[in-house]
């Protein structure tokens, strides 16, 4: 027959002093390091965050064209009003005594108390008549061509606008009409190269 180990009370106190022994150190390892054991939920935060970078829209309006609306003149500004040089109606006064000229002195009479012109900084203005009823008005965008032709000496002269359209605008015996010229070429993005053809009559 096998014989059962007998424990004796020596050995159990031995053991239980040990597994009381043990508890004790995990209570203690517990106060002075709390953070030695960490739960598996806080290791998912140490990884290293990934940032995503989000493109803007396409069809969101950018903020250039909102600038360059904003950049658009808002006032209008008059570079010339008037009309006709008054040189024009005093030559054609005095060529007026001759019968074959008096239809032109009739039309320089026209020109100096019924006829005026406008140039601003958003459009060409040319108005007419008696009272002034009479009115036409086109944007520098529409401009395709400026020439001009100097009259007497050159003191004033005409300028012939071409539109796009193949309308042609004839602005006759504007002073300063290099001037204007250039400010209509200059406001019409067109390089500001003149056509000028030679000096004719009155």
């Amino acid at each position: 027959m096998a014989s059962t180990p007998i424990l004796s009370p020596t050995t159990t106190t031995t053991t239980s002093s040990l597994v009381h022994h043990h508890h004790q150190s995990l209570h203690f390892s517990k106060l002075l390091f709390p953070n030695s054991l960490i739960k598996p939920s806080t290791l998912n935060s140490n990884r290293p965050l990934t940032r995503l970078h989000v493109s803007t829209p396409t069809n969101k309006p950018s903020n250039t064209t909102a600038t360059s609306t904003s950049k658009k003149p808002t006032t209008e500004t008059i570079f010339f009003d008037g009309g006709a040089h008054y040189g024009d109606l005093l030559a054609n006064l005095i060529l007026g005594f001759t019968l074959l000229w008096l239809p032109l002195t009739l039309a320089a009479v026209f020109r100096a108390f019924f006829l005026r012109y406008r140039f601003t900084n958003l459009r060409v203005t040319v108005i007419s008549g008696l009272t002034g009823q009479d009115r036409s008005d086109f944007s520098y965008k529409v401009i395709k061509d400026v020439q001009v032709v100097p009259r007497f000496i050159g003191e004033w002269g005409d300028i012939i606008i071409t539109l796009k359209d193949g309308t042609k605008v004839d602005l006759r015996s504007v002073p300063k009409f290099r001037e204007i010229a250039k400010y209509c070429l200059s406001l019409a993005e067109k390089p500001a190269v003149l056509k000028e053809s030679g000096t004719k009559g009155f």
